[in-house]
């Protein structure tokens, strides 16, 4: 039982080296930065602050911590000659990349976690977990579609490219569908005039399934992807 234990935390401590390895310390600091930047010029603007305008703030730093370990993975392995070893082991894709996924995510929500406590300090007293679990169903759904377009494209760069271009049609597109089911940037904590609570209560449900189910749509799509070897070696 406690050999077990020791192999399962030497596995999450190498997966964690190399999944937030490279520049992932740059942007965590850029994330920080913005973040303190956010807060600054909102206190001089004298903005109205509450739970809403705190889940707007922390977004794109949020997904600033999602970005490098999604959008980089896979070249970071092929840099290193990692994947023909991967390739060997069985059931790889599982044992492997979705384990990252899972650690990845994890350790980003604890980050949002962090960043939402800061905020709490700082600027208006909220629940940290409550603003970084609803933060987590965008992010998520951001970086695993970032996740499943490196599986395509396979180098870090050209993916960094696609996905903003993507995040600008994007927000285009929100504009259009805003405070609606399939509004990605969604925010939870608005009251928007034109919906009741629990109108509004309703959307917010069917949205974040809409997001949780698109995440596991783009995962999966990533896995099927690395069955392909010879794409990638």
């Amino acid at each position: 039982m406690i050999s077990s234990l020791v192999l399962i935390s030497r596995i999450i401590r190498y997966n964690l080296k190399v999944v937030f390895a490279g520049r992932f310390l740059l942007f965590l600091l850029a994330a920080l930065a913005f973040y303190i930047f956010f807060m600054t010029i909102s206190v001089f603007d004298n903005v109205e602050i509450n739970i809403a305008f705190l889940y707007d703030i922390t977004f794109f730093p949020a997904l600033l911590l999602i970005f490098y370990p999604m959008v980089f993975g896979i070249q970071r392995d092929d840099d290193a000659r990692m994947l023909e070893i991967l390739f060997g082991i069985p059931d790889y894709r599982y044992k492997v990349w979705l384990v990252r996924l899972v650690l990845t995510f994890f350790l980003v929500f604890l980050m949002l976690i962090l960043f939402s406590a800061l905020g709490s300090y700082l600027l208006y007293p909220i629940n940290p977990v409550k603003l970084a679990a609803q933060l987590a169903y965008p992010v998520c759904f951001l970086g695993s579609l970032a996740f499943l377009l490196s599986t395509k494209i396979k180098n870090g760069n050209a993916t960094a490219v696609v996905m903003v271009i993507l995040g600008f049609f994007i927000s285009i597109f929100s504009e259009i569908v805003e405070n609606t089911i399939w509004d990605i940037f969604l925010n939870p904590f608005e009251s928007p005039r034109q919906y009741t609570q629990l109108a509004f209560q309703q959307i917010i449900w069917k949205n974040r399934v809409f997001l949780s189910v698109g995440s596991i749509v783009f995962i999966l799509g990533a896995l099927l992807n690395l069955q392909n070897r010879e794409k990638y070696i």
